[in-house]
């Protein structure tokens, strides 16, 4: 029985400094990220709101959720400005529009979505820059107002955009 004990102890032992030493050297991240040991900073510009119809908390709300990101699931350091990585960009569009239409031409279903162009510059490896849109939506009611759903709304899209965002940035392992 002691030796069944130890023999787990060391596989144990052996799982975990693997984890270490993978986690560690740059190579694999569990944060399900690639980055170079020589990317240390990252730098993300105040996204401002362009939109024809405009949610007043929607600018700070979409660059603190990307910052946020970046915190949680790497090793980099914010800086103001020409980070290793950086991005910076606007919102485009925010709109809501019926989705489903009864016989009545009334909306059954409403779509809100929300339209994020970002320029990412990798200072390291230039090859990974882009210049592009990212999109994504949330239904909700068409008996509903915008008003009662905005809020839970705009939390959705703005986690499924910095994703999408996070995961062509730095996703690409």
């Amino acid at each position: 029985m002691n030796r069944m004990i130890n023999l787990r102890q060391l596989r144990l032992l052996l799982l975990l400094s693997g984890i270490s030493v993978f986690g560690s050297c740059g190579i694999y991240s569990f944060s399900q990220s690639y980055l170079s040991p020589d990317v240390k900073t990252v730098s993300i510009e105040y996204f401002p709101n362009m939109a024809l119809l405009v949610n007043p908390t929607l600018s700070n709300t979409f660059t603190e959720a990307l910052k946020d990101m970046f915190t949680r699931q790497t090793r980099l350091t914010q800086v103001e400005s020409d980070g290793h990585l950086q991005f910076s960009g606007e919102i485009r569009d925010y709109a809501v529009t019926p989705t489903a239409i009864t016989g009545d031409e009334v909306a059954s279903l409403n779509r809100l979505t929300i339209r994020v162009k970002v320029k990412y510059i990798n200072q390291i490896d230039e090859t990974q820059n882009f210049d592009k849109d990212f999109s994504a939506y949330s239904d909700f009611p068409g008996e509903a107002s915008i008003e009662q759903y905005q809020a839970q709304l705009v939390e959705e899209i703005t986690k499924t955009l910095v994703e999408n965002i996070f995961n062509a940035s730095v996703g690409n392992w």
